[in-house]
């Protein structure tokens, strides 16, 4: 008689809130319960339930980044599981893409698995059809929820209603929690109004951060219920802009680029809020037109704001490179085999000032469309939900503002190549940016690809970079414009040279036109 095939059985359970956890039987306890009972009722067919319990708490089957589940697929590719039980396929994953990738991984390991409460067989191609039709109706109930949980924070926004998280500087919740109102707090709401007025008395980020440190103003401090802090140390320049630009001391509530009449009190009045933000433009648009005269210290800093950030599509690294022409000098972002010598006609060159902008715009939309759609945690919660997408918001119009220097923060590596452009950005600054854990930022948030391509306009080389709505170009306009008037006098018997030296402009120059 042949004997029976022991089969290694491990149990997975999941459960998306952290409510009810701290109860003696909870649900993750009744979903292993109800697997232990599968498991001891397939004995004869060598099932053995291994001691290893996989339970994850509080985590989202949006992602596959849960502790316990990155414990088990590493046993299972250690070659210590032969079987996953599971009460319901949706406590694996609610996600079409992410169980793909689950169903690749347990196969080149050798491992199935199964649910206790749904039956299929995943070794026939109609029991994976079914494994497909439950998991698009648990996609559809994630995405229903998140399409609720966005449409209710709306509506609440526009009735001036405070929806949760932590409170603005200058701000507490309202004690009763069924209100959703801001309570102004006064010794912070002094804080907030010194902030605003060293702005208007020095019209600078950074000298406001340096004096408001001297002055021992700090940002706001914050208890979470695990118990971590946040805040109470002095201003980044970052929190500054958040803070000068943040409508919320007007009396108003923001949602997405709108404000809303709010039920808080200000604690800024208009006048000193208009100053402010007539300031705030008029520096953008200094920064924007490179009047100043910069020291030569700080030129060094911010020549190549992109240095090692980007290779292209063959491995080999963007290196800054520039060119001197009439007292001008130009900058451009070279594949190093170029610089070194080497020939190739694959090898990219790229004007550096149009690069660094479309690299900003990248990150600054990728970061604003996350912060418009609530797609910025990993899991289903609205009041952190709209904290963080608000806090995305300020990020992206701070990015926007301050140009490649600050998206250049955030920037871990990139590549180019293909027709597309490729970003990751670094973890630990975009969470804490945010005010968020590392590990509570939703996985696509880290990496932006988006596609990419280069047009020359007469002398000039133009970067796209993803799918953007083009604005009127003036210089192109111009072009056109005098193209027309151009041919409209060959025509009439003009010739290059005659048009070149009534328009102070090269022969060469009308002809590419």
């Amino acid at each position: 008689m042949a004997t029976t095939r022991k089969i290694r059985c491990a149990i997975y359970t999941r459960k998306s809130s952290e409510e009810g956890l701290d109860q003696d039987f909870n649900s993750l306890d009744a979903q292993h319960e109800a697997c232990a009972a599968y498991i001891a009722s397939q004995k004869h067919e060598g099932w053995k339930m291994l001691p290893a319990r996989y339970d994850d708490g509080g985590k989202s089957g949006g992602t596959l980044e849960r502790p316990a589940l990155q414990q088990l697929l590493a046993d299972i590719e250690a070659g210590r599981i032969d079987m996953v039980v599971i009460y319901k396929i949706d406590r694996l994953t609610r996600s079409l893409s992410d169980f793909a990738k689950l169903v690749d991984r347990l196969e080149d390991a050798g491992c199935s698995f199964v649910s206790v409460t749904q039956a299929f067989n995943t070794s026939s191609s109609m029991g994976r059809l079914t494994l497909n039709v439950l998991l698009s109706f648990a996609q559809f109930e994630r995405e229903v929820t998140a399409e609720r949980i966005r449409d209710k924070i709306a509506a609440s926004k526009k009735k001036g209603l405070w929806m949760g998280g932590i409170p603005p500087l200058g701000y507490d919740a309202h004690p009763d929690p069924t209100t959703r109102e801001l309570v102004a707090n006064e010794n912070e709401a002094q804080t907030v109004r010194s902030v605003f007025e060293l702005y208007e008395q020095l019209g600078c980020l950074n000298a406001v951060m340096r004096q408001a440190k001297e002055d021992g103003l700090v940002s706001k401090y914050h208890v979470f219920s695990t118990g971590r802090t946040q805040g109470g140390k002095p201003f980044s320049r970052g929190q500054i802009y958040h803070i000068l630009r943040n409508p919320t001391y007007l009396g108003k509530i923001r949602h997405k680029d709108k404000a809303y009449p709010g039920r808080h009190v200000a604690i800024v009045d208009q006048s000193l809020w208009d100053r402010v933000q007539e300031k705030l433009e008029g520096a953008a648009m200094r920064r924007r037109g490179s009047g100043k005269t910069v020291s030569k210290a700080h030129s060094q800093n911010t020549a190549a704001p992109l240095l090692g950030k980007f290779r292209d599509e063959t491995g080999d690294i963007l290196t800054p490179s520039h060119t001197q022409r009439r007292d001008r000098r130009h900058r451009y972002y070279v594949s190093n085999r170029l610089v070194t010598g080497h020939p190739d006609p694959a090898g990219w060159r790229l004007p550096a000032k149009a690069f660094e902008a479309a690299v900003t715009r990248a990150i600054a939309e990728h970061i604003r469309n996350a912060g418009k759609t609530h797609a910025i945690l990993n899991t289903a919660d609205a009041s952190a939900s709209q904290a963080s997408a608000d806090a995305a918001l300020a990020l992206a119009a701070q990015i926007k503002t301050e140009g490649v220097t600050c998206a250049a923060s955030f920037l871990s590596s990139g590549t180019i190549g293909n027709g597309r452009l490729k970003i990751s950005l670094t973890a630990p600054q975009l969470a804490d940016a945010l005010g968020q854990k590392t590990a509570s930022l939703a996985e696509h948030l880290y990496n932006i690809d988006v596609s990419f391509s280069c047009r020359r306009r007469g002398a000039e080389m133009k970067i796209i970079a993803g799918e953007q709505t083009a604005a009127p170009d003036p210089t192109m306009i111009r072009a056109l414009r005098n193209a027309h008037a151009w041919v409209g006098r060959t025509r009439k018997g003009s010739t290059m040279k005659q048009i070149a030296n009534t328009t102070s402009v090269s022969e060469s120059y009308i002809a590419r036109i």
